[in-house]
């Protein structure tokens, strides 16, 4: 894992085609923009597990009301 120090209105560039750039910093909450092409998915991590857990729970058996 690399580790990155930044302050607020400094930028992390990825791949020459994703920006993630310090929105603000207030006590221990950091606000992120993100910008990427369309064809790469942004999720928070938790959100990702969300819907992980729902595709493997409820996909197979179409059992969700989907």
């Amino acid at each position: 894992m690399l580790v990155l120090t930044r302050r607020k209105d400094e930028e992390i560039i990825i791949n020459d085609n994703i920006s993630i750039k310090i929105l603000s910093v207030k006590g221990n909450r950091v606000r992120l923009g993100v910008e990427a092409p369309d064809d790469v998915s942004v999720n928070r991590a938790e959100i990702r597990k969300l819907v992980h857990q729902f595709e493997v729970e409820c996909v197979p058996a179409q059992s969700c009301g989907l």
